[in-house]
């Protein structure tokens, strides 16, 4: 706990038995108090291991869902297990957990909602290996997103975050996609419900066992992140009304 903030980290897993373990132990359990893992019907080793590890709350799905799903099923358990603040973490150790107390203490002292490890402050992320076609891709996006959604954020693509309680239970996330661009939706519920979004600094790790999209599911991605901020742009100035942007 941070200032007696129940803190929960969640794992949206999908074929991560390679890295599950480097990354559970990296976990600060001085501030953590407890672990989800959601398995979205891997095909490798990753309950297992998760099992080996003794985390307690382990979601599995029945069918591949989605990485959007995935992420349904984390928060949701988080919220029934009553969580003050939430962190989602890839555990294909290509984020470290050591920033999570970071994370953490901007939440719980209230100073802001969400916080976004982002892998483009401190120009870590081409040092740490991105594909120079994702980080070109990201800057396009995030300059865009920004224009179309009156915001300064950094990076809007990291799969590192840090929410409260609070903003997520105002969010109607469980009607978002099931694929990947539901990182974006949740961050343009946020972005409207006027949450405060802080950034840190985050290096990030490309290998062999991190999880990556390929180029042509990149592609769908970016073309579903403009959508979302176009929707957003179009909510905002009511000239439509979307259900993205419904209440719970």
């Amino acid at each position: 706990m941070i200032n007696n903030k129940k803190i929960i980290v969640v794992l949206p897993a999908y074929n991560a038995a390679k890295t599950l373990r480097r990354t559970f132990e990296e976990i600060p359990f001085d501030v953590v108090d407890e672990v989800i893992i959601t398995d979205d019907f891997s095909n490798d080793e990753t309950l297992s291991i998760a099992n080996k590890l003794g985390i307690q709350h382990i979601v599995s799905h029945t069918k591949n869902k989605g990485y959007g799903a995935n992420q349904k099923s984390c928060y949701k358990k988080a919220l029934e297990l009553k969580a003050d603040i939430i962190v989602m973490l890839h555990p294909d150790y290509q984020y470290t957990p050591k920033l999570i107390p970071a994370m953490c203490t901007l939440v719980a002292n209230d100073l802001y909602d969400v916080v976004l490890g982002s892998r483009i402050l401190g120009k870590g992320a081409l040092k740490g290996g991105m594909p120079l076609y994702k980080y070109i891709s990201n800057r396009i996006l995030t300059l865009i997103q920004n224009l179309l959604m009156n915001q300064k954020l950094s990076e809007y693509h990291t799969g590192y975050r840090c929410f409260s309680a609070g903003i997520l239970q105002k969010i109607n996330f469980e009607n978002n996609s099931d694929d990947f661009v539901f990182d974006n939706e949740i961050l343009a519920q946020c972005c409207f419900l006027k949450a405060r979004i802080g950034e840190i600094s985050c290096p990030a790790k490309y290998f062999e066992e991190a999880s990556s999209i390929n180029f042509k599911r990149s592609i769908t991605y970016g073309l579903g992140v403009l959508r979302v901020s176009i929707s957003y742009f179009l909510q905002k100035t009511k000239l439509f009304s979307f259900s993205l942007f419904s209440k719970p």
